[in-house]
């Protein structure tokens, strides 16, 4: 896939963490340890749509290393190349996971699509592009046997992106 994404840097625990947002509505918190599942590193999330009115597409970007490894100074070129018309590109190795708890814990029981992409390339034009609030070309790798997902489920990811950005609403 090559798709166009607005990068958000997501710190897990903090707002806007799909872990501790709408994974919980869902699942519930970890009945151990009575907390939400907790990704252990900063991420990117890029895209959500409706697939239909029992699920939801969510997309993310994991870097391989944290941010605060990317070297400051060319995070700020790519900002000064991205607010004069630049759309670099980053390259990353994807899965699709179609997932639906066996019981209904949460407040809002559907089926969550996630669409990761490992970032393989481009980690400081990642960071700019969420610092500038600029897109960002992404050629994604998309594995068909590791995803759990059917052939059926990645043949509608192309239709899916092409949708409106769209925030699931709680029981929608």
């Amino acid at each position: 896939l090559v798709l166009e994404v607005e990068p958000h840097l997501v710190i897990p625990g903090r707002e806007g963490d799909y872990f501790s947002g709408e994974q919980v509505t869902t699942w519930g918190i970890d009945q151990f340890w009575g907390l939400p599942e907790y990704p252990h590193t900063p991420y990117y999330r890029t895209f959500e749509t409706a697939v239909d009115s029992d699920a939801h597409l969510y997309e993310f970007v994991v870097p391989m290393v944290p941010p605060t490894w990317n070297e400051r100074e060319r995070v700020v070129e790519y900002v000064a190349l991205m607010e004069q018309g630049t759309v670099p590109t980053a390259v990353a190795i994807s899965t699709l996971d179609v997932c639906q708890p066996v019981i209904d814990r949460g407040d809002d029981y559907f089926a969550h699509w996630g669409l990761t992409h490992f970032l393989l390339d481009g980690h400081h034009k990642l960071e700019a592009a969420a610092t500038a609030g600029r897109p960002v070309r992404l050629l994604s790798l998309l594995t068909l046997g590791e995803s759990l997902a059917g052939a059926e489920d990645t043949a509608r990811l192309p239709a899916l992106r092409t949708k409106s950005h769209t925030a699931r609403r709680l029981g929608r």
